[in-house]
């Protein structure tokens, strides 16, 4: 089979653990781009959070894209060009913070290329860590979130959260939710996830979804593993979701990435 899309996963798929792109990673990368595959970033990461990374790989150069916020938008990286975008709706948030009031979560959203919370937690550190994001902590997040957002993520220990990730699912059948991190459950607009905007971005490029390799880790890369042709779990993927996947490779800490790159683009 001859690939002609590569989806990665940000976190924990492609990059280590410190937040970057190693060495191998990125030369095998170039290398795929050179041969004329696209390689797509897919994240749940804010664009503005996914960029830098991008231009690090010259998509810019190579004219791909980003999908971004679990699968939100889609857009162009040498231009910035929303080619999809997706919100949820002002009720859909304020149900979102009643559901997180009621089971004693945390809850963001972004806005203005801010995270907007009414609390202060560890795990949004973490989400300001990651995607170096401001945070604006308002004093009613009702009254000010007060137009669409793309996605809500609640925020808790993990075992917790797990707890609710299914009671929330049978709650809000209308939401498209997943788990990110241990500690992020994040809900977005029905229908949207990876694969689904995946799928828009392969039928816009001509490309069929046997052609598409796709690697991840976590619950919410798990529709685009299952739609790829190739679908690929980094060995640290959380393991109730190991045997759900073609392939699993070596961690982000050991190049997984490029294992899969140099064994199915390069060899």
């Amino acid at each position: 089979m001859q690939y002609k899309m590569l989806v990665l996963d940000m976190d924990d798929t492609l990059l280590t653990d410190d937040h970057k792109i190693s060495d191998l990673n990125k030369k095998v990368l170039l290398e795929a781009q050179a041969k004329g595959v696209y390689v797509v970033l897919a994240s749940g990461r804010p664009t503005s959070a996914m960029t830098a990374y991008a231009k690090e790989l010259e998509l810019d150069i190579n004219d791909s894209y980003m999908i971004s916020f679990n699968g939100a938008i889609i857009s162009r990286v040498k231009d910035d060009l929303v080619l999809f975008e997706q919100k949820l709706t002002v009720e859909q948030i304020q149900a979102l913070y009643d559901y997180s009031v009621k089971m004693k979560t945390h809850i963001i959203t972004y806005l203005d290329n801010e995270i907007i919370s009414e609390t202060d937690s560890q795990y949004i550190e973490v989400e300001k860590e990651i995607t170096g994001m401001p945070h604006l902590k308002v004093a009613s997040f009702k009254d000010y979130v007060d137009r669409p957002a793309v996605k809500c993520i609640l925020l808790q220990d993990p075992d917790y959260l797990k707890e609710i990730e299914q009671d929330l699912i049978e709650k809000m059948p209308h939401l498209s939710v997943s788990m990110s991190k241990p500690f992020f459950l994040e809900a977005a607009q029905q229908g949207i996830d990876k694969a689904a905007s995946l799928k828009l971005l392969a039928e816009k490029l001509g490309i069929h979804q046997s052609e598409i390799i796709a690697v991840g880790n976590a619950g919410n890369d798990l529709t685009m593993i299952e739609y790829a042709g190739l679908g690929v779990w980094v060995d640290n993927v959380n393991p109730e979701l190991r045997h759900r996947a073609n392939l699993v490779v070596a961690s982000n800490n050991n190049d997984g990435v490029a294992e899969v790159v140099q064994k199915y683009i390069l060899n």
